[in-house]
């Protein structure tokens, strides 16, 4: 293999999520349900990075994420970066921001929270890195969570 060829296929039109912390890597796959689409997905684990040691990519063909669907991405890997790719260039750099309010992404870690004892959606504010439950104000560490 010579020295400047890519590890992974160029695409032409779609979105390569970049600096994935390796371990996160199939936790981003699954929030961003990608398993359900039928465009091209490439799922990258454990390169070489020098801000993380080793990092995850991946790369969807034909598809462009919403603001909503990025921001779920913040629970995870706060410090993921999104390649906007049009006929094979990067048009558009995203990074994720965490939002003001999370829901259905994290789990209570109340056991008596009424969103462990019945059929609802979590709901939690967040501020810095602490989210706090909506019904029960348990407050967690964004970097402890267990998602739904």
């Amino acid at each position: 293999m010579q020295k400047n060829e890519m590890l992974v296929a160029a695409i032409k039109n779609g979105t390569v999520i970049d600096h994935i912390p390796s371990e996160k890597t199939y936790q981003v796959a699954q929030l961003l349900g990608l398993q359900e689409l039928n465009t091209p997905v490439t799922i990258g684990y454990n390169y070489l990075s020098k801000k993380l040691g080793r990092k995850g990519i991946i790369k969807v063909e034909d598809k462009f994420f919403t603001d909503e669907e990025i921001s779920r991405l913040s629970v995870v890997a706060p410090n993921i970066v999104l390649n906007i790719i049009k006929d094979f260039e990067v048009v558009e750099k995203k990074t994720v921001t965490t939002p003001e309010e999370i829901r259905g992404i994290v789990k209570c870690k109340n056991p008596k929270c009424i969103t462990n004892n019945e059929p609802m959606d979590t709901f939690f504010h967040v501020e810095g890195t602490t989210l706090t439950c909506h019904y029960c104000e348990k407050e967690q560490d964004i970097s402890k969570v267990e998602l739904v």
